[in-house]
């Protein structure tokens, strides 16, 4: 998926300067330990440590990227009638759902997220998945994998610049193409464990201990709830009035993305944090400063960061090669 902060293309960058980090303090091997991504988004680095780490703990408030979550780290073997249903899927009769009411031109909604015949393949795939598990016709397993097919198949025939802040007023190619469910592969690995949770990251905090722990929060005023609001809508499909002519669902706004609380937000992770490493990502273009960072880190133990250019996100082609890259800090701490 095309999105926002994705730590994709940096995660080798990631893993090779946290496992040089336990190496650097003689810790013990990572196979040993329990990692925590904190901000799983689509678990671009939890699917890295997979495998790699005893277990993974893995959050995020918003519930497509948990759905995500529950299948490429929580699902650990191998499905066998994963084939057999995703034919079935994509051979069901078009149904005139939630999605297309709300989102599709054709039902008069106004709004064109989505051509007619894709939102109405969405709500049927999304319909017979809640009936399947509700009848027990498939596992907790087989429908996270399913509806994680789903989104990622949905998002990429999306017509919109990228985010699901607006639609575009006319179908773009990629749009207009006709929605197949594909196959959302996951990873399986012998003696690995995981947890996924679906909760306010200052809250599972206090709840919560390991070795790692991995802090990609958002870094500016950019509401994921609100950009990602459709994705929710598939994952959840429940009863709700879309507001205004973008169908905004109604979402919780996160501290991290407020000037006047984001400070008080890490300090009080960090504080309450049971793990001995703590690794933050965040960019130079962040609501806080490094000085803040740094205060804040100090505080709790060694700390010190490394540097990556990095691409940014774009959600169109238009911008400068000056405005192309940003630099991406890890900031380290050794707690004591």
């Amino acid at each position: 998926m095309n999105y926002i902060g994705s730590k994709h293309k940096l995660s080798q960058f990631l893993y090779e300067n946290i496992e040089s980090t336990l190496r650097k303090n003689n810790y013990k091997a990572l196979k040993e330990c329990v990692f925590c991504d904190m901000f799983a988004g689509t678990s671009a680095v939890g699917k890295v440590f997979k495998g790699k780490v005893k277990e993974i703990i893995s959050n995020d408030k918003e519930y497509y990227s948990f759905v995500l979550a529950k299948n490429y780290i929580g699902n650990n073997k191998i499905l066998n009638r994963a084939d057999i249903l995703i034919e079935k899927l994509n051979n069901l009769p078009l149904m005139k759902g939630k999605i297309y009411t709300h989102y599709a031109l054709g039902s008069g909604s106004g709004r064109q997220y989505f051509s007619d015949f894709n939102a109405q393949k969405i709500d049927s795939i999304r319909n017979a998945l809640g009936q399947w598990l509700e009848r027990g016709e498939i596992n907790e397993s087989e429908f996270y994998f399913l509806l994680a097919s789903l989104l990622e198949s949905s998002d990429k025939l999306a017509n919109t610049a990228s985010v699901y802040g607006a639609f575009l007023k006319h179908l773009k190619k990629s749009a207009s193409q006709n929605l197949v469910l594909k196959a959302a592969n996951f990873e399986t690995f012998s003696d690995f464990k995981s947890k996924i949770f679906n909760l306010d990251s200052n809250k599972l905090i206090t709840q919560i201990s390991g070795d790692i722990l991995y802090l990609d929060p958002p870094y500016n005023a950019r509401e994921y709830g609100a950009n990602y609001h459709l994705l929710n809508t598939i994952a959840l499909y429940d009863d709700f009035i879309p507001k205004g002519k973008t169908g905004l669902r109604e979402y919780e706004k996160s501290g991290w993305c407020k000037k006047g609380q984001v400070f008080s937000q890490l300090d009080s992770i960090i504080k309450n944090a049971n793990f001995k490493f703590i690794f933050l990502s965040y960019n130079n273009e962040g609501l806080l400063d490094l000085s803040q960072i740094k205060a804040i880190f100090e505080k709790y133990g060694i700390y010190s960061f490394i540097t990556q250019k990095y691409q940014r996100f774009k959600a169109d082609s238009n911008r400068t090669q000056r405005q192309d890259s940003t630099m991406e800090y890890l900031h380290i701490l050794v707690k004591d």
